[in-house]
């Protein structure tokens, strides 16, 4: 057997970075996890760091903002996964310029995880903007010559299902639903746990190497009229849908404060767009999940859903 890649992860307490050490543990790799020694000894983290302990994983003490601490962290690794927040996409410079004082990586993955920032091209401000920044850092990651994979997983299952777009709700709605725009365009949304699964055995394959890696789950390619219709389906009742014309939610975009209009803007991007489902992968770049995987057994949309019966 060959000697499994050890993989550093920063970012690794956020909100897919944990699901990310959890699988990487679970794989068989060696697992670093770089924390801050702030975060270390955060209450609201605690239950994190030991669950990083329990499996198995190495915390090493660092940060991007800290050159050194950095590229000690990474001397340590064969491969470097970016899991870090939306205000910290364009500080990846700092991993990057680390991984090539190191010298030693042969894989890094940036934190990507959403639509596929290079083909959209009708998002609207705030989010226009922060796909700019990942396609910045996928900019800067060729011209170093650093080798790469990109995971575009699309949508966070777990962001959006548990109440089904609806702002400010706790559980799916059971009365009636809002959609944006005519609720036709698909969308794409895998759980979190599989996107981590995914992520790792992509880590270090070499089908993968300088590509993306598209997360397109044949059973969650959805439009929100589609998801809708799943969740009537298991509550045995029709709901009152109120669809919002794109002009409206435009508008509302414009006058809503950050990060209201953040999240809008994202919204119309995926739901009135389509900015992931209405694509196909594009093959001179990428490669799908589903025919380099197909043993993994990803959790439907469908199946998602049964939780909140």
């Amino acid at each position: 057997m060959a000697e499994k890649s050890k993989i550093l992860i920063i970012g690794g307490t956020g909100y897919i970075g944990k699901y990310i050490v959890e699988a990487s543990a679970k794989a068989g790799h060696p697992t670093f996890a770089l924390v801050r020694e702030s975060t270390a000894s955060n209450p609201e983290k605690s239950h994190v760091i030991e669950s990083f302990k329990s499996s198995g994983a190495t915390l090493v003490y660092g940060d991007i903002y800290h050159h050194e601490s950095l590229v000690k962290a990474i001397k340590q690794v064969d491969i470097v996964i970016s899991a870090v927040g939306s205000q910290q996409i364009a500080d990846q410079v700092k991993i990057i310029a680390a991984i090539k004082e190191a010298g030693n990586i042969k894989r890094f993955l940036p934190s990507e995880f959403g639509v596929d920032v290079d083909r959209v091209h009708a998002a609207v401000e705030p989010v226009a903007s922060f796909f700019g920044l990942k396609a910045n850092i996928r900019r800067s990651i060729e011209a170093e010559g650093v080798p790469y994979t990109t995971i575009v997983s699309y949508g966070f299952a777990g962001y959006l299902l548990p109440h089904i777009g609806q702002t400010g709700a706790t559980a799916p709605p059971r009365d009636k639903v809002v959609i944006l725009g005519d609720g036709n365009p698909k969308a794409i949304f895998v759980k979190e746990e599989d996107i981590a699964t995914y992520t790792i055995k992509a880590a270090d394959d070499p089908r993968t190497l300088n590509k993306i890696l598209y997360l397109r789950p044949p059973a969650n390619i959805l439009s929100f009229n589609e998801i809708v219709l799943l969740w009537e389906k298991k509550i045995g009742k029709t709901l009152e849908k109120i669809y919002v014309p794109e002009d409206h939610l435009l508008k509302k975009i414009q006058e809503s404060p950050y990060p209201d209009n953040f999240h809008m803007s994202m919204g119309h991007s995926v739901f009135v767009k389509g900015s992931g489902g209405n694509f196909e992968s594009d093959t001179s770049v990428g490669v799908k999940s589903s025919e380099l995987y197909p043993e993994v057994k990803y959790t439907t949309l469908d199946e998602f859903l049964d939780q909140f019966l």
